[in-house]
């Protein structure tokens, strides 16, 4: 297996100069000068995480018999994040620094950099001048109502997780399951954080893919384990490479004070090991409080048994930017690819995207824009794209139009040529190993489909670069 801490070509300016250059992801309100540390996705980019989220579904719905899904509001009941917790501890730790004016997390001063002097820590020059630390509430608030002077309070989820637990009891009447079993969600939240950063890991607006499990008390560590070999085997279904991915434990003194156990899934981002996704095991913490403050029963009754309890939850936590972003960070190579017979080489950027992930799955090139070419590919691509997504490109020379597709990840690209008008044949060209073989139109589409869908893994695990 690869050294995890061997050097990779791929850097955070990178992966951001890509993103922005190729329509992936771009800053938000950028012709106003932005908002700090949002963002808006492009074509390819809401292909890309539409396509991470729908992997999540199929794991989550068409793999398994025991989710169910929901789609929960994001303004809740105020009494929903006091039952919860997060009107009185959903906080961060801040100090003002009196001299430059900015406000920093006290807990990260090391990760910060000073206001006046940026190679310096906030703290650490004999300029600043830092206040005491105090709480600071992270959740967003608005007014319900035409008027705020005389509207109700209300928040901007800060997580999905609390719209499934107040919805336990609807779900347990219509679903006609019965624990072990889970309530899935995907769905945007909000937070107000002081240190953003890192591109899309972390944002104030950010897209979550949370499932909570709902299980017998006895049965909760058994459940705990089996879902942290489940979430670890997504990552690397989907072809992010195992020695790039852990489960790091979380000491005690991280557990959350309703939590038996935590470990998050992490990835070696270029910044470091950082957090996919955490796995928990909650116990019966938040229906018991729900149930607390709500004056309903949260509860299951076990009708061969008789016997009646509060369900433990077992809850795989994830972020779709945070996965989209590691899927990118994961993907990006660059190689030097030699032409034949001219003994020189080009250095060709690449997304190794799994099929299934890539936001185009196959390209048709027409390689000239006549003799009957373009009309060809046409008809092509609208064969294909009844069955993927397929892109029509007829700009610029083909040697150009490979190397875009190169960089957005289309694993297959399609040129029609002289011989196609003459036998209805086009060359297929795969990203990946540059091999070109001659394919009849008939059934093609059928083909992309069957190549998309089957077994791969990325060629970054050790394959040696090819030459074309």
């Amino acid at each position: 297996m690869a050294d995890p801490q061997a050097p990779d070509v791929v850097t955070m300016e990178k992966i951001v100069a890509l993103c922005k250059r190729r329509g992936f992801i771009f800053p938000s309100s950028e012709i106003y000068g932005g908002v700090g540390s949002t963002y808006d996705y492009g074509h390819y980019g809401v292909l890309l995480k539409s396509n991470v989220k729908n992997e999540w579904w199929r794991s989550m719905l068409q793999e398994r018999d025991d989710i169910v899904a929901i789609d929960s509001a994001i303004l809740q009941h105020p009494r929903v994040w006091e039952a919860s917790g997060h009107l009185e501890g959903f906080t961060d730790p801040l100090v003002d620094c009196k001299t430059c004016g900015k406000r920093f997390r006290a807990d990260h001063l090391q990760d910060l950099e000073c206001g006046r002097k940026p190679s310096k820590h906030p703290g650490e020059t004999d300029e600043c001048d830092l206040t005491e630390a105090r709480d600071f509430n992270l959740m967003f608030e608005t007014t319900i109502g035409p008027v705020k002077e005389s509207g109700s309070a209300a928040y901007l989820r800060p997580e999905t997780a609390q719209g499934i637990f107040i919805n336990f009891k609807n779900v347990l009447q219509f679903s006609r399951k019965k624990p072990p079993f889970g309530i899935a969600q995907v769905g945007k939240s909000f937070r107000n954080e002081i240190t953003p950063g890192n591109f899309i890991f972390r944002t104030r607006e950010f897209e979550q893919m949370e499932m909570e499990f709902f299980v017998p008390p006895a049965e909760a560590q058994k459940w705990f384990e089996h879902w942290l070999g489940e979430r670890e085997r997504w990552y690397t279904s989907l072809g992010i490479r195992p020695e790039r991915l852990r489960l790091r434990a979380h000491d005690a003194d991280e557990l959350s004070h309703y939590s038996s156990g935590t470990s998050d899934v992490e990835y070696l981002f270029p910044i470091g090991w950082s957090e996919l996704e955490g796995i928990a095991n909650r116990g019966d913490f938040d229906l018991s409080r729900h149930a607390e403050f709500s004056g309903q029963k949260l509860e299951y009754f076990d009708q061969a048994s008789g016997e009646r309890y509060i369900p433990h939850v077992i809850e795989p936590a994830a972020g779709a930017d945070r996965a989209t972003l590691a899927f990118l960070v994961d993907a990006y190579d660059e190689e030097v690819v030699e032409r034949e017979g001219t003994g020189s080489g080009e250095v060709r950027t690449v997304l190794r995207l799994h099929p299934r992930l890539a936001p185009v799955k196959a390209a048709v090139l027409p390689l000239v824009n006549k003799d009957g070419q373009p009309e060809l590919a046409r008809e092509l691509h609208r064969t294909l794209r009844a069955q993927v997504q397929s892109e029509y490109d007829d700009g610029g020379a083909i040697g150009k139009r490979y190397r875009r597709h190169d960089e957005i990840g289309t694993p297959f690209c399609l040129t029609v040529d002289h011989q196609s008008i003459e036998d209805r044949t086009v060359t297929l060209r795969d990203r990946d190993s540059l091999e070109q073989e001659r394919l009849p139109i008939e059934g093609l589409a059928e083909e992309i489909v069957r190549r998309v869908n089957a077994p791969w893994s990325t060629p970054k695990l050790g394959v040696s670069a090819p030459t074309a």
